[in-house]
């Protein structure tokens, strides 16, 4: 069994968020799945199967627990597929437990396809601020700290500017207690100002799933897109999200949104992934 080291949403072997892919693995237990994403210690690890459904189904594991979807995950299986010559450029279907989700390959990156973004519970201020340390209200923008999912269930909220969202400071502890309150994977927080003139800025937070923080996330920055739509009047159909600078792993999410009577009809996240070993 070979396990490959694939960074992903980056063109570069320093930035990106590193993921652990496994093919072949129609033999593998649930139990054996989850030894090895301890072992490999990345906060994914994808395992590549046979489906009756799609061209491939995949299961995804964090160092603690299977979960239902994972963007940077599946942005590096489907790079590695093509660049070890088993697909071609086109368009493919993977059954995942989030369901069955498009996939577009392209010569250089991949996008895949998130559901429909669903908005949820509304929390208030102070439930944030207990995850954090040296954050006050004012810190916070007024759009809603709402649960967004478009795969995975994730608490977003804006903050006022880089400064703030890179000084933020978590209380482990209290993010885990407030994400199994609410059942959702993690905390992702964003602002607008960027480092270079892009979409959002973001940082990520899912320590229930063993992840303190993590470089690129693809599930949520699709979430992350839509809110954006829906709360700060973004009308464009390509967003790109910086995120891991703070953490010396730079990565870039491209998220492409398709609107109908000014729903979100579909939403695809992207990126490239190179190959470690």
């Amino acid at each position: 069994m070979k396990i490959y080291d694939i960074s992903a949403f980056t063109d570069n072997k320093l930035g990106g968020n590193l993921a652990g892919v496994v093919l072949d693995s129609d033999y593998l237990t649930k139990e054996e799945m989850l030894d090895i994403a301890k072992k490999v210690g990345y906060s994914e690890t994808a395992f590549v199967m046979k489906s009756d459904k799609a061209d491939f189904k995949v299961r995804f594991f964090t160092p603690v627990d299977e979960v239902n979807l994972c963007g940077h995950a599946t942005i590096a299986i489907f790079n590695l597929l093509r660049d070890l010559g088993y697909i071609k450029k086109g368009n493919y279907l993977q059954e995942t437990k989030a369901g069955l989700l498009k996939i577009k390959i392209y010569r250089d990156n991949v996008y895949m396809e998130q559901n429909i973004p669903k908005f949820m519970e509304v929390l208030r201020k102070d439930e944030i601020i207990e995850c954090f340390e040296k954050i006050d209200f004012n810190d916070i923008e007024e759009t809603p700290i709402q649960i967004v999912s478009t795969g995975l269930k994730d608490i977003i909220f804006s903050v006022k500017d880089l400064k703030v969202l890179w000084s933020l400071k978590p209380n482990y502890e209290k993010m885990i207690e407030l994400t199994e309150k609410y059942d959702v994977a993690g905390i992702h927080v964003f602002c607008t100002e960027t480092i270079e003139n892009n979409s959002a800025h973001a940082r990520d937070f899912a320590p229930r799933y063993g992840i303190k923080e993590e470089s690129a996330t693809g599930t949520a920055n699709g979430a992350l897109a839509c809110y954006m739509y829906k709360y700060l009047g973004y009308e464009e159909e390509d967003f790109i999200v910086e995120q891991g600078d703070c953490m010396k792993t730079p990565s870039r999410i491209y998220v492409k949104l398709k609107y109908q009577n000014k729903e979100v009809e579909e939403v695809y996240v992207g990126g490239k992934a190179v190959i470690l070993k």
